[in-house]
């Protein structure tokens, strides 16, 4: 089960979005915006640039979010920063994950370490047209998504495994293999 503003779906109802090459009508990822950042200084689009870059929507009191942050927090482990950036968009379904104090201890308590952005006016959530709990969305080296995965992620599992393919293929892929539209090499995150 995954929550969807606070109701439960099944997750037979819900897959993941294949891995598409990269074209001219993939969406752009906007780039996430917070005034409030737990592991990081507010992250840019020049941070960004030339990564590949997963973006996971979480809330500390989804029990889905809480039992992908162990892959997560592999996925962190796994990868150079300097190649692979794990964000974390925590928006909140309920009054008190709100509180940036309570997000703190939770990041703390589940060992969070990567840069999480704290996203109470949703902002980010409506950018990205996110509409369930754990979402995430990988983002080629360009600034385009190319691959996202509705529910619960846990190593060793199917799921796991294509993620893990899709990052190291973005990896691989020469920056200039995206047709965007923008200058050869440029990044086109939506600032």
């Amino acid at each position: 089960m995954i929550r969807r503003l606070g109701l439960f779906v099944p997750l037979l109802l819900m897959a993941s979005r294949a891995p598409a090459a990269a074209s001219a009508q993939q969406p752009r990822a906007p780039i996430v915006a917070s005034d409030r950042w737990f592991n990081s200084r507010p992250l840019a689009a020049a941070d960004l640039s030339g990564k590949v870059v997963v973006v996971e929507f979480w809330t500390f009191g989804c029990i889905n979010c809480i039992r992908t942050v162990p892959a997560l927090r592999a996925l962190h482990a796994s990868f150079p920063r300097s190649e692979v950036v794990v964000l974390g968009v925590h928006t909140p379904e309920f009054e008190r994950e709100r509180r940036a104090s309570e997000v703190a201890r939770a990041i703390e308590r589940l060992g969070v370490a990567y840069p999480v952005a704290l996203d109470n006016d949703y902002k980010n959530w409506r950018a990205y047209g996110n509409q369930y709990w754990p979402a995430l969305y990988v983002v080629d080296r360009r600034g385009v998504i190319r691959y996202s995965h509705v529910g619960e992620l846990h190593e060793g599992t199917s799921s796991w495994r294509e993620l893990l393919a899709v990052i190291e293929r973005l990896r691989r892929e020469p920056v200039s293999h995206v047709s965007s539209g923008s200058r050869k090499g440029a990044s086109t995150w939506q600032g």
